[in-house]
């Protein structure tokens, strides 16, 4: 399937050869908020995940969409906080929501 957004560049640095950071912005998450060093965006898992370090320079990785790395979703940008949901996201629960009756009705 084909991606919705392309990734930034995997280059450690910005054009301008300073350091890049990148900020976790998932409101539930442990590290909200914090700032750590940018390492590279790639593919695994079956989605685009940021790869950073810690403060004692241990390499984690998150999904794109939870850090400041990823690109502004236009609905979200739009909504401002009117919706909480996106409506593709609505789609998929809807679709899992179907699955799960059909499951729950053929174990009857």
């Amino acid at each position: 399937a084909p991606r919705s957004r392309s990734p930034k560049s995997s280059t450690t640095s910005d054009g301008d050869g300073q350091t890049r950071i990148v900020r976790v912005t998932h409101p539930f998450h442990p590290w909200s908020g914090r700032e750590f060093l940018f390492l590279s965006v790639g593919h695994n898992w079956g989605e685009d995940r940021v790869f950073f370090l810690d403060d004692d320079g241990v390499k984690h990785s998150l999904p794109l969409g939870w850090t400041d790395a990823a690109s502004v979703d236009v609905f979200v940008a739009l909504a401002t906080g009117r919706s909480p949901f996106r409506v593709d996201d609505l789609i998929v629960l809807a679709d899992l929501v179907v699955r799960l009756s059909r499951a729950a009705d053929e174990d009857v």
